[in-house]
């Protein structure tokens, strides 16, 4: 997951451009839904067009992806859903944890992840990813402290909660290899991102430790419990991961056209509004394959 406004603070440092380019988009779309594009869904390869594509998705990462009683919802969401009908396949959504994703990518039970996973080189050893989206790391604590957060070796001497499987959880570990004896970072690893926000609202962990937007909507929605705490930082693109085979990477290409055209036609732009994450849209020049920066 990375599951990366919500973004509030965090993707403001990233420019105020891709606030202005998903702003135009906006203006465009009439519908967050999409529409068929046959020169896009030529590209889908065979062993896709029969048959029900299976999406995994992890969905306790509001507003990306979460469920609202039996039905998943979130920006995620609803991209997948404006790919599927662009590309002309059927898809469904399988709600599972984020750690299981990437391995059940590999052993076949799923064809695509969309669960707000930062692309990393580490991850691309596992899938294809087709960049979409950028957000960046954030901390949030409890509206009463007095924590401050400057960067990572601000967390030495503090315990916070992660989701695992998580950037945030690799980043959390490899800070903690370089703090002080006296100073310990301990790190709480959750299945989802609802037990790790229930550590910090309960007092076991002092920050929570997610995705910037993320971090910004579990802050609005807490009627006034957490507060954010300092800026966003890694700001990195988010992947829709496909398997790491020769139609997998077909997968991947036709996805790519898809997420072009949602954002020349304006659904792309309409989805994040919708969902208020617009400060992390890309411009068609970033919707690449495998894309990482680190």
């Amino acid at each position: 997951m990375l599951r990366v406004t919500r973004l509030r603070q965090a993707l403001v440092v990233t420019g105020i451009t891709s606030l202005v380019f998903a702003s135009s988009l906006v203006a465009g779309a009439s519908t967050t839904a999409g529409t068929y594009n046959a020169a896009d869904a030529k590209l889908v390869p065979a062993s896709f067009t029969k048959g029900t594509i299976q999406v995994a998705t992890d969905a306790t990462y509001a507003p990306d992806e979460s469920m609202s009683g039996t039905t998943m919802v979130g920006f995620d969401v609803d991209l997948m859903n404006a790919i599927g009908k662009t590309l002309g396949v059927k898809i469904n959504e399988n709600n599972v944890t984020f750690d299981s994703i990437l391995a059940g990518i590999g052993a076949g039970r799923y064809q695509i992840a969309n669960s707000s996973f930062t692309d990393t080189k580490a991850r691309e050893k596992q899938v294809y990813f087709v960049d979409y989206f950028q957000a960046g790391e954030a901390v949030y604590a409890k509206k009463s402290s007095s924590v401050k957060f400057t960067g990572l070796p601000s967390l030495c001497g503090l315990t916070v909660a992660v989701e695992t499987g998580t950037t945030e959880q690799s980043d959390a570990v490899n800070t903690a290899k370089t703090c002080a004896t006296s100073k310990k970072l301990s790190i709480l690893a959750y299945p989802t991102q609802t037990s790790a926000d229930l550590a910090v609202s309960s007092g076991r962990a002092q920050l929570g430790f997610l995705d910037s937007q993320v971090a910004g909507y579990v802050v609005s929605q807490s009627k006034g419990a957490f507060k954010l705490v300092g800026n966003a930082i890694e700001v990195a693109p988010y992947g829709i991961g496909t398997p790491k085979t020769a139609a997998g990477k077909g997968l991947a290409m036709a996805i790519k056209a898809a997420v072009k055209t949602l954002i020349a036609n304006g659904t792309y732009g309409a989805i994040l509004a919708k969902w208020g994450v617009s400060s992390g849209a890309l411009p068609t020049s970033k919707i690449v394959l495998d894309g990482a920066t680190s």
